[in-house]
């Protein structure tokens, strides 16, 4: 039975090759998104899960009550691992990590640039990167030792196995020992770094990691196994308080995170965790079932139309003594074979598309074939979309009466056709909504890159200062403003594009005792606000014609109402112990992604930085012969430093990177719904020319004109897209709507948008329907009559 059930499916499948073809297309390219995404959420949620103690380890993050405001993050104090692991009997272990930079090294003739940090004692028996040289409690013990990558021990050594031991050259000032060599850190790890040097390196030079009144490192702890975590937060809740003066207006509170959390659930809002990439993962995953569903309606609407095709079939059957659980089974079997074969199809695109795919999302997917899981995942995937597909087409087949059709044909009945018509409203509904997502990301992408910062962020270069340039850059400055394709040459400690560095020690008069304020600050050197290109709005930028400036600032305009300043230049500003003078008034303008409000900015003058970034303003179309010219120099003044550099707009671009990967896939899903969708409306306006065609023929013996058959055509398939309108555009606007507040600066989504896409959805879905009607309308009258 089940043989002849095969060949009864197969046989249908061949006999209506056109609607066999336009299910296997649309259900292939569902099945085909719905596993490039699978693939990409599973890498998405394998990140940071591979640890062997990944069950006790924590991520310490920090709550600050301070003028009616909470504020969250991250970045904790320089000595709280030391302190937690000391005092705190339930953490096993603790350690410090500061951000990821770029460090030059050298062995001989070899000099490279590689990135890395500082970390605490712990770090390698807390996680999982295994040592091929070395052990994990002596890696980062000593003063002077350094943990370097199998990448960086092959490049500078030959091998793991001679690095350990052998010193390397770091910065050129100081000479670091091999204690470990690491694997190489895997492409599912959230910090990936190519060496570790000692947190006891790190504090000599960086008084301010034994202070408890500055922050910057990360801090990680490792439960004991019999610890409870949410014990644990509430003992150290309010561990800071014993190391901070007694201060009512302010308070710092500490929390856990379980840390394979942290790379999805990384954002903050009104002092609690709220979402991250995890928002992205979920909204993917929408999308791809949203096409899978498309394509899975395509098949129910062409299935049910063609029921008058096999009514009479349905009906011997049941004559003959079929059950209606058999017929349903058969049903739903016939549409899991054609899945079968979908699958097939997809499983070869997927493999097809995947490098591209990869390179949309800034990934390395592969095709885990050898993994059990990803076969069961397919095989289950297969079952739901043939069951998904098939069911309301077995069920309706299913339950059709032998003696109605076989005594005269099947109609259908008003709730039959309205079902059907609403399987089309559904999905153009969903259809539209990708679409205007599509135009509103797209809006919000445009203006993000178009927005004015408040600076120019053309031809602007970073060089970082290193080396010889840490005591040469004057001569650096007065032979690069030199090249004629330079306009201007200044410093700052942060890139303009990532500030991320904060004082509470700042005060004004006015100012109550225990307010504690956190202000963003910048230390820069001589013609910043020219180099820039920043609007002073009163007083004059930092100049040497005024002597020592180092207690002189400037203030951007949210600084000023923040001090409520009416006339801020030559008012007295407090840094610490030390006062100093505004000397001038800048327009606001962003340090860091369009996500963040601008925030109060005091910016005071330290030209003699050990470190930080020289900033190069170039005239435009000169950058070619500008880098070759700074790159001479380099080689002069810093012969022992390979030359590097960043661009200002490239690096301000990479702040969206979420974003960019978010709309490159509702752009590629959209295009690819609305095509399903109109799969589905192609083989529907065909089966419906087909059924009408001797009346087709009727009418134009009558008379009737080729435009007003295909107007009459078209028009019942058009009506579902115009419903489909006033369902997806409100949906459409609350969802965008949401997504936007993620931006402290946006688009209003335009009554236009809504046009647009609808514009869009019934100019294509007319095209569809038109090719279909025009064919049939043009149709030889009495071919029409003489059909069967």
């Amino acid at each position: 039975m089940i043989r002849n059930y095969f060949r009864t499916a197969w046989r249908n499948l061949v006999r209506h090759k056109a609607f066999s073809m336009i299910n296997l297309l649309g259900l292939s390219l569902g099945i085909t998104c719905s596993l490039l995404i699978m693939l990409w959420i599973q890498d998405e949620r394998s990140v940071d899960r591979f640890h062997a103690n990944g069950q006790q380890l924590y991520h310490v993050w920090e709550r600050s009550f301070f003028e009616g405001k909470v504020e969250a993050g991250y970045i904790t104090q320089g000595p709280l691992a030391a302190e937690l692991k000391k005092l705190v009997p339930e953490v096993q272990q603790a350690a410090s990590l500061e951000v990821n930079t770029l460090h030059t090294f050298q062995v001989d003739s070899k000099v490279a640039k590689m990135e890395g940090s500082y970390a605490g004692e712990d770090f390698f028996s807390m996680f999982s990167y295994p040592l091929l040289e070395g052990t994990p409690q002596a890696a980062l013990k000593a003063p002077g030792g350094i943990a370097i990558s199998h990448k960086m021990a092959e490049r500078f050594f030959g091998s793991a196995d001679k690095a350990i031991g052998k010193t390397i050259r770091f910065e050129n000032k100081e000479d670091l020992r091999v204690t470990a060599v690491f694997e190489n850190l895997p492409i599912n790890s959230s910090i990936q770094f190519d060496f570790l040097r000692t947190w006891a390196d790190y504090t000599p030079d960086n008084a301010w990691a034994s202070s408890w009144t500055s922050a910057s490192p990360l801090t990680f702890v490792q439960l004991r196994p019999s610890a409870d975590p949410a014990k644990v937060q509430a003992k150290i809740k309010d561990f800071l308080k014993r190391y901070a003066n007694p201060n009512d207006a302010a308070r710092t509170e500490l929390a856990l995170q379980p840390y394979a959390d942290k790379y999805l659930h990384g954002n903050f809002k009104e002092g609690q965790l709220a979402g991250g990439r995890i928002e992205y993962v979920n909204s993917s995953g929408l999308i791809a079932l949203i096409v899978l569903l498309i394509a899975c309606i395509n098949f129910m609407n062409l299935a049910t139309a063609r029921s008058a095709k096999r009514a009479r079939e349905v009906g011997i059957r049941k004559v003959a003594g079929a059950r209606r659980g058999t017929l349903i089974l058969q049903f739903v079997g016939e549409a899991m074979l054609l899945t079968f074969c979908a699958m097939g199809v997809a499983l070869f695109l997927t493999t097809v598309l995947l490098p591209a795919f990869n390179n949309l999302t800034g990934k390395q997917l592969v095709m885990p074939v050898q993994q059990p899981v990803f076969w069961l995942c397919v095989t289950g995937l297969l079952v739901i979309t043939g069951f998904v597909a098939g069911s309301y087409p077995a069920l309706f087949l299913s339950s059709l009466q032998p003696i109605r059709v076989l005594k005269g044909g099947l109609r259908f009945s008003p709730s039959a056709a309205m079902f059907r018509k609403g399987l089309v409203v559904f999905q153009f509904s969903l259809s539209m909504i990708l679409i205007v997502g599509m135009i509103v990301i797209y809006r919000q992408m445009d203006y993000v890159q178009a927005a004015n910062l408040g600076f120019d962020r053309e031809n602007l270069i970073y060089i970082p200062i290193e080396g010889e340039l840490t005591s040469k850059h004057e001569l650096f400055k007065k032979e690069a403003s030199d090249l004629p394709g330079i306009l201007s040459v200044s410093r700052m400690k942060q890139a303009p594009t990532a500030h991320d560095h904060y004082s509470g020690d700042i005060g004004w008069p006015g100012k109550a005792p225990n307010q504690q304020v956190l202000i963003a600050d910048a230390s820069v050197g001589y013609d910043f606000v020219k180099t820039m290109n920043l609007t002073l709005l009163e007083g004059r930028d930092f100049s040497r014609d005024f002597g020592n400036e180092e207690n002189s600032y400037l203030l951007n305009e949210a600084a000023v109402k923040k001090m409520g300043y009416q006339h801020p230049v030559g008012q007295p500003l407090f840094w610490g112990s030390s006062q100093g003078t505004i000397i001038g008034v800048l327009k606001d303008f962003h340090v860091n992604s369009l996500h963040q409000a601008i925030e109060p900015l005091v910016i005071r003058l330290q030209n003699n930085a050990s470190w930080g970034n020289l900033l190069v303003r170039t005239r435009a179309g000169k950058t070619k012969e500008v880098l070759a010219g700074l790159e001479n120099i380099c080689k002069t003044l810093n012969p022992q430093f390979p030359f590097t550099w960043q661009f200002a707009d490239e690096q301000y671009t990479r702040l969206y990177k979420n974003e960019q990967v978010v709309s490159k896939l509702t752009n590629f899903f959209a295009f690819l719904a609305i095509f399903i969708s109109c799969l589905g409306l192609f083989g529907l306006a065909a089966f419906t020319a087909e059924q009408r065609t001797k009346e087709i023929g009727v009418r134009k013996v009558l008379g009737a004109s080729v435009p007003v058959i295909v107007k009459m055509l078209s028009a019942n398939f058009l009506r579902p897209v115009a419903i489909a309108m006033l369902v997806a555009f409100p949906i459409a606007w609350y969802v965008m709507h949401q997504w936007l507040q993620n931006f402290a600066y946006k688009i209003d989504i335009a009554w236009w948008v809504f046009l647009l896409a609808g514009a869009i959805t019934v100019g294509i879905a007319l095209l569809t329907v038109s090719f279909q009607s025009i064919k049939a309308a043009r149709m030889n009258p009495v071919k029409s009559l003489r059909s069967e």
